[in-house]
Parts: structure tokens; C-alpha cells; sequence
């Protein structure tokens, strides 16, 4: 067996940040030689980490790339907040995003780890940190689009138009970031949402006005969900940086035409 020395082994440690005992140990059984020592490392890495699969990850952060032609967005978790904020972690997220914008394109987080030198980035980094990683979302879109990331990463937005004022566009990707918008405009809303708004506001409006004439409680229905559709349509909604005005207005004055949104949430 060759002789393991200690700079042999603080090589293989410098390179795979793994612990001292393990990296000896991995030399040992490849011989001395380094590369088929950190081939040992790496699968055995994956194979603590596969036994772990079924822990909880509800950290993470979200990850957007804007490239020339795409626009990508991904969610990557882990498992604590510590290592979401970690510059490797944030490193991997957003190579996760620009490869997807810019490479031939994914529909699975599979298909998107094999591109590139992905797989092996993903796999040695949750060897070394020692948390099971997951990409339980991806997405890419084409066209003109408006992006924005909120400052924890925690929450992710992309908005697709048809115009070319991507400042106004970032701005109303912003805004869904922040106000949580469920459709477009109230003509998107399915109609189980204003099914199940009606609902409600016909209870309220029975126990807050239980002796008025049921013609006055149907108009007093109709103004609520008047107001709460407008609330939760984004088009609809005050500007969050001139609530005099609706984010449609702000819209159309720019020469866009809203399409679709995309808002994300770590985890949900």
C-alpha cells in the first residue's frame, strides 16, 4: 500500500474542503492517487446524501438570469438559512439560472444538471456542505419580460409583455413580488375564485345587515367583490410607486401589454 503522507492528504482536503479523516481514508483506498481519491469522495458523498433525501428543505433562494434572448428563473433549496446565504450556494443558484437562459433550454431539473459542468458544481457543493439540495421548479420564457428578485432571494417575480419599456416592466414585476396578485385581470380569475369570493362576501354581508332587504344586501355583495377582485387582479391594483394610479394605467401609458406573471415564493 503506498505510504499516505500529510501533505498528500492536506492536498486532497484543500481541494475537496471535506474532513481530514475522510480524505485519508478515501487516499487509502485509492492508493495515493488523488483523482480516483476524490472520485471515492464524490460517491460517497452522494450516497450519505441520497440516504438523506426525505429531510425537510425550506430554505433556499430563488435565482433569475435575464440573458438576450431568455429570461430564466429557478428555485434551489437547502436545508438552512446559513448556507442559502452562503457565496457558493448564491454562485450555483445563479449558474443554474443563466445556463438554463442561455443554454438549449430544460423542462426538468435533470435535463438541466446534465448541461454544462452543472452536475458536478451541484454535487460537490452538497457534498461539502453536507445539506440535501433540491430544484423543485425551473422556468424559462421568451419575449420581452420584466424581472425582479426580492432582496432575501426569498421571492422571485417575472413579468411577460409585449412592449419594450423593460424599466416599467421590472417595475411591475416588483409590484407582483410585493402584492401577490392572483391573476392578470379579473376577466383571468377562474371562476372557483369568484365563485368562492362571492361566497364570502354574501356571508359577511348577511351577518352585518341581517334586517336590510335582500336587494340592497345584493348590491352591498356586488360593491365587495367589485372590490376584492380588484385587489387581487394586477392590473387593478394601485402602483406602489404612485397609488393615485393602477398599475393598467401605468401600463398602458408605458405601451405595454401585460400577458402573464410569474411569482415565486422559497417553498411555496
Amino acid at each position: 500500500m503506498a505510504e499516505i503522507t500529510a501533505a498528500m492528504v492536506k492536498s486532497l482536503r484543500d481541494k475537496t474542503q471535506l474532513p481530514m479523516m475522510e480524505c485519508k481514508k478515501a487516499l487509502q483506498q485509492a492508493e495515493g492517487d488523488e483523482e480516483k481519491a476524490i472520485e471515492i469522495l464524490r460517491k460517497n458523498g452522494l450516497a450519505k446524501m441520497s440516504s438523506r433525501s426525505d429531510r425537510e428543505t425550506a430554505e433556499g433562494r430563488i435565482a433569475i438570469y435575464v440573458g438576450p434572448n431568455a429570461t430564466a428563473m429557478i428555485e434551489l433549496q437547502c436545508e438552512s438559512a446559513p448556507v442559502a446565504n452562503t457565496a457558493e450556494f448564491v454562485e450555483l443558484a445563479n449558474a443554474l439560472a443563466k445556463q438554463l437562459a442561455e443554454g438549449p433550454g430544460a423542462t426538468t431539473s435533470e435535463e438541466l444538471l446534465a448541461q454544462g459542468d452543472l452536475s458536478r458544481q451541484y454535487n460537490d457543493l452538497m457534498n461539502k456542505i453536507r445539506e440535501v439540495f433540491k430544484i423543485p421548479r425551473i422556468l424559462r420564457v421568451e419575449g420581452v419580460v420584466g424581472a425582479y428578485v426580492h432582496h432575501d432571494a426569498k421571492i422571485g417575480a417575472i413579468v411577460e409583455v409585449e412592449g419594450d419599456n423593460t424599466d416599467v416592466a421590472n417595475k411591475l414585476s416588483m409590484q407582483v413580488a410585493a402584492m401577490s396578485p392572483r391573476a392578470v385581470s379579473v376577466d383571468d380569475l377562474s371562476p372557483e375564485i369568484v365563485a368562492k369570493e362571492r361566497e364570502i362576501a354574501e356571508a359577511q354581508t348577511l351577518e352585518q345587515n341581517p334586517n336590510k332587504p335582500e336587494s340592497i344586501r345584493a348590491r352591498i355583495v356586488e360593491g365587495r367583490i367589485k372590490s376584492v377582485l380588484k385587489d387581487i387582479c394586477l392590473l387593478d391594483q394601485a402602483f406602489i410607486e404612485d397609488s393615485n394610479t393602477t398599475c393598467g394605467e401605468v401600463a398602458k401609458k408605458a405601451g405595454l401589454v401585460v400577458k402573464k406573471f410569474h411569482r415565486w415564493g422559497v417553498g411555496r
